[in-house]
């Protein structure tokens, strides 16, 4: 796939005040300078700032018009009143919001129904294109999550209620799993799909090519570490570890050979896989936005891709799949 502004999602989860606050005015400002820049698709969830993000998202949606937008939110967290709230934030989910509400996780046909209602009542939409269920690997019960969770999704796109349905998740066995899974047609892969991640290249991604499943990476830049010229930030919400700094180094010096940068790398990188057909990426600032749209303007030489595949440091998604990889994977995913 080529990365244009039309494949490009825009996930809001800083807009529901993730780490730190943001004034309305200024996520405003953020989706403001996201749909000049062209694009018209966005990924959001209850779970971000307790309803925040997609209330602003709603808002934003209703000024400027949502025909023509595609718009995916997740299940599995519900929102309800927290009967000890007590005037703290939402610290220990990393959000800068009050914590009146709570996340009570609910993956029944019921449950699922309950979110999708409510998130479109935020949203201030009549319908959604993708549902994903979101991280049930950090359910109570993971596998009956996952199970009853899909079931209740694919009947909702069975009742034309959603065109895409899935699984939103950084655990690589959870996203195995659901990648041969008949009833998920669309995975959001949030960091498990990056430079320097490349473990859902092995099995997740070959079953989602043989089913024809859509794939959305997310996190791409690492959750902060690839987002700048020279590797630094965050890595998977975390401190880096040292030998994931010194392979984003490594290969940000190969970017710097080529005329490119780690963050326009990062970018394309996992745009190259066929199963892709949209990309996500968020911002804290207009300028963030612009950033990344002048680098999904500009797509590094082909030539980087043949250096880093040579040296060890990241396979090209665009290779052909080895012949039994592929015969594997279709095997598995028609099971």
């Amino acid at each position: 796939m080529i990365l244009t502004p039309a494949r490009a999602t825009f996930g809001v989860a800083t807009l529901g005040n993730l780490y730190t606050p943001m004034a309305d005015e200024q996520a405003r400002a953020i989706l403001d300078a996201v749909w000049a820049g062209g694009v018209r698709s966005f990924d959001t969830a209850p779970h971000y700032g307790l309803g925040l993000a997609e209330r602003r998202l709603g808002d934003f949606l209703a000024d400027v018009g949502s025909d023509g937008v595609r718009v995916t939110t997740k299940v599995g967290r519900l929102l309800r009143p927290n009967p000890d709230f007590a005037g703290e934030l939402d610290d220990a989910a990393a959000f800068a919001v009050p914590a009146s509400m709570r996340r009570v996780y609910d993956t029944t046909a019921a449950g699922i129904r309950a979110s999708l209602t409510e998130s479109l009542q935020r949203l201030r939409l009549d319908r959604v294109a993708g549902l994903y269920l979101h991280d049930p690997d950090e359910y109570p019960d993971e596998a009956g999550s996952l199970n009853s969770g899909l079931e209740a999704l694919a009947e909702l796109r069975r009742e034309g209620l959603v065109q895409e349905v899935g699984v939103g998740s950084k655990s690589t066995q959870t996203l195995e799993r659901t990648a041969a899974d008949p009833r998920a047609s669309e995975l959001m892969i949030a960091g498990r799909f990056t430079l320097v991640d490349h473990s859902t290249l092995g099995r997740c991604l070959p079953l989602c090519l043989a089913r024809g499943a859509r794939v959305v990476p997310a996190a791409v830049y690492g959750s902060g570490l690839l987002a700048r010229p020279e590797p630094a930030g965050r890595y998977d919400y975390a401190t880096a570890p040292p030998q994931i700094v010194e392979a984003a180094r490594r290969i940000a010096d190969v970017c710097r050979k080529h005329g490119t940068d780690l963050p326009t790398a990062a970018l394309h990188y996992v745009a190259r896989h066929p199963s892709v057909t949209q990309v996500a990426f968020g911002a804290r600032s207009p300028e963030q936005v612009r950033g990344t749209l002048e680098r999904i303007a500009n797509p590094p030489p082909e030539a980087l891709w043949a250096e880093l595949t040579a040296t060890g440091l990241a396979p090209d998604p665009a290779a052909a799949l080895p012949a039994d990889a592929q015969s594997d994977a279709e095997s598995e995913a028609g099971r």
